[in-house]
């Protein structure tokens, strides 16, 4: 988004080089920046800046673009880096030009005890002589380790071994690392043992939201025409379209549940994944499925989540994922991917199922049978365990405490 398009204060091209503040300094690197249009980090940033509680805090935030422009933004200090690079090391790049740029902003202004917080563990070979900047002046690094990139398919062999060594030294570094799952925290304490890490556990955040979309809306309707779908009688899935979000298994069980009702999928396009998954399921053959696109509209998405008769996610690579906190806080009925990451998240409020021949068949064939009365118990639960433990009002509260020194409070 340019930042034209958006309303925002300007700022000038820098800030007197006297400048000096009580307040405590947060830069937060690793984002595409905000207001966010997409992507689990922008979201948090957006929530962290927007629902900002203390007025002891000032948040500066990273934004990839090609102008060179600050701006404020929920209160928060933006400002724009230019990356000239393209592929997997684009955001390499970027982590590193906005974490400089935030040190020497640091150093010309004198400021002391800053945090940088940086989302991703993508810069571990570069990030030492940047510690040592940070230790100079008597600066904290935090990290969030995230969830496995290393793991994920659409990065080619040696791509993934770079991840992997360089999640190591961002963890050898790390002053702390902020883990959004507990899955994620025991795996960084056994995996990295030896550098005896220094860890805490934040959650990703999420609201619970009704659609202000009526039942009647034409814009929902709509959507709902165009793929040939009814109310309540779909199941869906929403998530990047990747193989280990385990598209074959779901496409595959769905085809074989004897339910009448149809599945959408709401993804982005890959015409390669998209082929091989129809010439290994056939998944085109059953006129139940329904490939929709991307829904970017989130009143919209919000509308099609609460109408759903079910939500199927498959997930199994990555921390607290964005996507079924939403589900959990709109769904009723929600059939996960049994992985630490979901069932830490959603406990005995969904269903789980796994690669297993008919795991999942079998987990859609009992949600079709459920009566009323257990269908909404399942979405009280659901609901509950989001306001329990993931509102963000209540991760705020902990990376404030976090930001500003003080004893994390969880809920128990």
């Amino acid at each position: 988004m340019k930042i034209n398009d958006i309303k925002v204060k300007r700022l000038p091209k820098s800030d007197p080089k006297n400048y000096h503040t009580d307040k405590q300094q947060v830069f937060c690197i690793g984002s595409k920046g905000i207001p966010a249009c997409y992507g689990g980090y922008e979201t948090f940033v957006e929530k962290l800046t927007a629902k900002r509680k203390s007025e002891k805090i000032r948040y500066h935030v990273s934004r990839i673009e090609k102008d060179s422009v600050r701006y404020m933004y929920n209160d928060a200090k933006c400002f724009d880096v230019n990356v000239p690079v393209k592929g997997s090391a684009k955001a390499i790049y970027y982590d590193i030009a906005a974490l400089w740029h935030c040190i020497n902003y640091c150093r010309a202004r004198k400021i002391k005890n800053p945090v940088f917080y940086i989302m991703a563990c993508r810069i571990g070979p570069f990030i030492l002589p940047a510690k040592k900047a940070i230790d100079k002046m008597g600066g904290v690094l935090y990290i969030n380790p995230d969830g496995h990139e290393w793991k994920r398919s659409k990065w080619s062999k040696p791509v993934r071994r770079y991840w992997k060594v360089s999640e190591r030294l961002m963890v050898k570094n790390a002053d702390l690392l902020v883990c959004d799952s507990k899955n994620i925290e025991k795996y960084i304490l056994k995996e990295y043992g030896k550098y005896k890490p220094n860890t805490t556990y934040i959650s990703y955040g999420a609201d619970i939201k009704e659609s202000k979309l009526s039942d009647t809306d034409e814009k929902f309707n709509n959507w709902l025409k165009a793929n040939d779908l009814e109310k309540g009688k779909y199941y869906l899935i929403v998530g990047r379209f990747v193989p280990e979000n385990n598209y074959e298994t779901m496409l595959r069980e769905f085809m074989k549940a004897d339910t009448d009702k149809k599945l959408a999928v709401i993804t982005t396009s890959d015409r390669r994944f998209k082929e091989e998954l129809e010439e290994k399921t056939g998944f085109q053959n059953d006129n139940r499925i329904k490939f929709t696109g991307t829904v970017y509209d989130d009143e919209l998405l919000t509308k099609i989540r609460e109408c759903a008769y079910g939500y199927i996610h498959g997930h199994e690579v990555g921390g607290t994922n964005p996507s079924l906190l939403e589900a959990l806080g709109s769904t009723k009925i929600n059939l996960l991917f049994d992985v630490g990451f979901n069932r830490e998240v959603a406990e005995s409020a969904a269903l789980y199922w796994n690669k297993d021949n008919d795991s999942l068949k079998k987990a859609i064939e009992k949600a079709d049978l459920m009566d009323e009365a257990e269908v909404l118990k399942y979405g009280e639960k659901s609901k509950q365990r989001i306001s329990d433990y993931y509102s963000w009002s209540y991760i705020v509260d902990q990376y404030e405490s976090l930001f500003l020194g003080k004893k994390i409070k969880h809920k128990r």
